[in-house]
Parts: C-alpha cells; structure tokens; sequence
C-alpha cells in the first residue's frame, strides 16, 4: 500500500509539472533586407507618411532601466521613491510593464533594456552603484533575468520587439576578466533559446568604442568577436552592437551584424542624421539592412525639422532617449532613477504626439 501511495504522489507530481503553464511566443521578429518584419510581415506594412515610406520601420525608445536595482548598499539610497522614502526594484519593473500599453498604443513598437542599466543618472562621470545582472564570472542573477522575464513576454503580448543589451559601461568592469564576459555572452544566449523568446534582437554591448570599458572584447577592435560568438551559437538571433553619438561603425562589426545601430547624441544638426545613415550605406560591408537610432538624446518634436523626421525620411528607425529632473527632484524622463515610466511629461507628450502621427494615425 505504501508503495502504491508513492507512485501516486509521483504520477501527481509528474502531472502537476507536464500542465504547468510554458510560455509560448506570438510575435516573431525577423529581418528581410532593410525591413523588419513581425510574425512575416513587414512593421507597418504599406504605410507612409508625408509620403516617405515607413514600412519595416522599428520606432523605439531607451528604457534601459526596466530591470534596475541597485546592489550596493551604500549607494541604493539615492534611488528611493519620493512617496515611501525607499528603493523597489520590483515596483519599477512592475510599473514599466503597467505603462506598455500606452506606449505601444502610440505606435512604439520597440524598446531597448540592458542587463547592466545604464547611468541611473542620465550622464554620469562614475558609477558606483551596481546595477549588473551578471555575479563576476558571468552567470545570470535570477532576480535579474526574473524581471526582465516579466518585460520580454509582456511585450511578446502586445507584438512589441526588445532590444536586449547585454553590457553597459562603468558595469562591465564588475565581470572579472575576459573569460566572464564571453560566459556572460553564452549564459545570455542560452537564457534566451531556453524561455523560447522569439521577439529580442540583441545589442551586444552600449557605445563599444567608449573609452570607459574594461574589457578589451567588449570594445570596438574586438566586439566583432562576440557578435560572431552569437551567431555561432543562435544564428537565428539577430544581433549588433552600437557606438558613441555622431559615430561610424567600422566594417569589422557592419560586416557581421544583422542590423546597424547608430546613436544620435551630440547631433545638433538634423541633416547630419541624413548624412549618417548616408553614410552606413556606403561602407563596403554594407548589404541591405535595416539602420537604427537606438539612442538620440535630441527633440525638438514641435519642429518641422528635427532628428526623428530627418531619420525617418532618410529610412532608418529612430529612438528616443529622455531623461531630466522636474521641479521637485523626480525625474519624468525615461533612463534616470527613479523613473516614472508613464507619458507623463510635456516632451514624452510631444515625443508620442509625433510617434503617433507618423506610424498611427
């Protein structure tokens, strides 16, 4: 009897594990030439605006926060929210997925999140909080990859595309030597190819050719090699890598890459928006790829002339990076801690106002 009791528990258990809910993708992001597609068919498909094209587009916004925490104690303070005096990384990914669907509503249908944050600051000369999803050698924080779960299939539901970055700098530094950023680069991957996410394009690592990196591979003569560790492991994730303001990639990462990310920080003058994208298509390593601003810290939304437009008439994606304080010390921009995540401030009106006329309405 006792014997048959245990079979039973077992056969139960078994049972209990088989219906547990797996999650199941619905949106598929692919590339075909300079176009992205969701699910086979390309984003935005026939629509124009002001008669340029906008079909394949992936218009986003830096929301590299989502998963933020910040694991020293003597710096976590500076982070707390002004109506319960402290710190929640769990309120903050919660309330970035409760403001999605606004987001996507006005026509975002992509957003990028990095393991490793970014300046919880806006701009920020030293960092010593940590916000890094990877121990020193490498392996994935639970916590981390929990939330940042959260985010990926939230957005798999409402047909969004994350662009998922592995490494920031002033984080990197935390990875113990090279041998721990190629096992990050691996654990990574093999996250992704376990849940079964469909709907990331990575980003291997932010601005590789800024000076404060750590690690040689992360950095410009070298992030090729990690964007063909990728592939050789998941050749049907689409990957890149991006580079400072008003930069170039060299054809060593161009050559490799599924898609070009360019930044437009420092940019002062549309045109040379224009002139960039103009640019990248003439590099010999070029083919025909879609070209993203994944990063653009300029506005002037209001304007008949601003980066977005000159980005959108020159037919690359554009994204919108926003951070300032208000008035009384709490930022309603998208990047500084901590953030309030909603369409809430007068420049993320106009930035949706402009988002929605181009791709909606």
């Amino acid at each position: 009897m006792k014997i048959i009791f245990t079979f039973l528990l077992i056969a139960i258990f078994a049972t209990s594990c088989t219906n547990e809910k797996k999650f199941k993708p619905t949106t598929n992001v692919t590339i075909k030439g300079d176009k992205f597609f969701i699910n086979g068919k390309p984003t935005f498909s026939g629509r124009t605006w002001n008669e340029v094209s906008v079909e394949g587009f992936l218009p986003n916004s830096r929301m590299v926060q989502g998963i933020f925490d910040d694991l020293n104690t003597e710096t976590v303070s500076k982070w707390k929210y002004p109506d319960t005096n402290e710190w929640d990384a769990n309120r903050n990914t919660n309330e970035f997925i409760a403001a999605m669907g606004d987001w996507r509503i006005n026509g975002l249908l992509a957003f990028t999140i990095n393991f490793q944050g970014g300046s919880p600051e806006g701009y920020s000369k030293n960092q010593p909080w940590e916000n890094n999803a990877f121990v020193p050698d490498g392996t994935l924080r639970t916590k981390y990859t929990q939330r940042m779960s959260k985010i990926i299939e939230s957005a798999d539901e409402l047909g969004m595309v994350v662009i998922l970055g592995l490494f920031y700098f002033g984080q990197d530094e935390r990875l113990q030597n090279e041998n721990a950023v190629i096992n990050a680069v691996d654990n990574s991957v093999n996250w992704i190819l376990e849940k079964g996410y469909t709907n990331i394009i990575i980003e291997v690592a932010n601005e590789c050719n800024n000076r404060k990196y750590k690690h040689d591979i992360i950095k410009q003569n070298r992030n090729h090699e990690l964007i063909e560790q990728i592939k050789r492991k998941a050749p049907e994730l689409l990957v890149a890598t991006s580079f400072n303001g008003n930069t170039i990639p060299p054809d060593k990462i161009v050559a490799v890459s599924d898609y070009i990310l360019i930044h437009g920080n420092g940019v002062k003058i549309p045109s040379r928006i224009s002139e960039m994208v103009m640019q990248v298509r003439n590099l010999p390593s070029y083919k025909p790829m879609p070209i993203v601003f994944n990063e653009d810290d300029h506005f002037d939304f209001d304007q008949p002339e601003n980066n977005f437009i000159a980005a959108t008439k020159a037919y690359a994606s554009w994204g919108y990076f926003d951070f300032r304080m208000n008035n009384e010390g709490f930022d309603e921009g998208y990047q500084s801690v901590p953030v309030n995540w909603g369409i809430s401030s007068d420049r993320k009106k106009a930035f949706f106002s402009k988002l929605k006329e181009i791709f909606i309405d």
